[in-house]
């Protein structure tokens, strides 16, 4: 199976900018590049094995198909649908958060998973 194109929505690139936003206000260079690198390597994982996401959250928030995949060196999950031609990664949460009040709050200002894409 050919890899599928991620493509993050707008809140998942909020998400990506905050959390290297906090470690540069740390004075961490080196963290917030490592977690790009993170980060890519999540990208190119569920592009290529989209189905071995945790589908935990999926049943929590009534969200068929919302899989989530945890970055290798960081505390942050990457949540994700696949579609029948990419991969739609709607967030990027720090595993620390209450996450199902983080995806339920933001669900009513961004619409349904199935929507709101950042091409």
């Amino acid at each position: 199976m050919r890899p599928k194109p991620v493509i993050p929505r707008k809140l998942a690139n909020r998400d990506v900018d905050e959390a290297i936003a906090h470690y540069l206000s740390e004075g961490a260079e080196p963290a917030a590049l490592r977690f790009i690198d993170d980060l890519e390597q999540a990208y190119t994982h569920v592009a290529r094995h989209p189905a071995t996401g945790s589908p935990r959250y999926a049943h929590e928030l009534n969200l068929p198909g919302l899989r989530a995949w945890r970055l290798t060196r960081y505390p942050y999950l990457v949540f994700y649908l696949e579609r029948d031609d990419h991969i739609d990664v709607w967030r990027v949460l720090h595993g620390q958060r209450d996450i199902p009040a983080w995806m339920e709050a933001d669900e009513g200002k961004s619409g349904h998973p199935s929507e709101s894409h950042s091409r």
